[in-house]
């Protein structure tokens, strides 16, 4: 459940850079702010896509976790 929590967490902050790359449109500072609201946000996010590289790391390039 976890790993799945933080696959959704990496494809929205994909999808968040994606929008920023093309458009410098930032949809996290847009709905939080520049505060610490957004500062958890990405912190959030980052925290699942350290999961994700820990759990590739032990499964050994599968993430049948899912």
């Amino acid at each position: 459940m976890v790993t799945l929590i933080a696959t959704i967490l990496a494809i929205l902050g994909c999808v968040n850079w994606l929008i920023v790359g093309i458009f410098s449109f930032n949809i996290v500072t847009f709905i939080f702010g520049v505060g610490i609201f957004a500062r958890i946000i990405y912190s959030i996010i980052g925290i699942g896509g350290l999961w994700l590289v820990f759990i590739l790391i032990k499964e050994k390039g599968k993430l049948s976790k899912i």
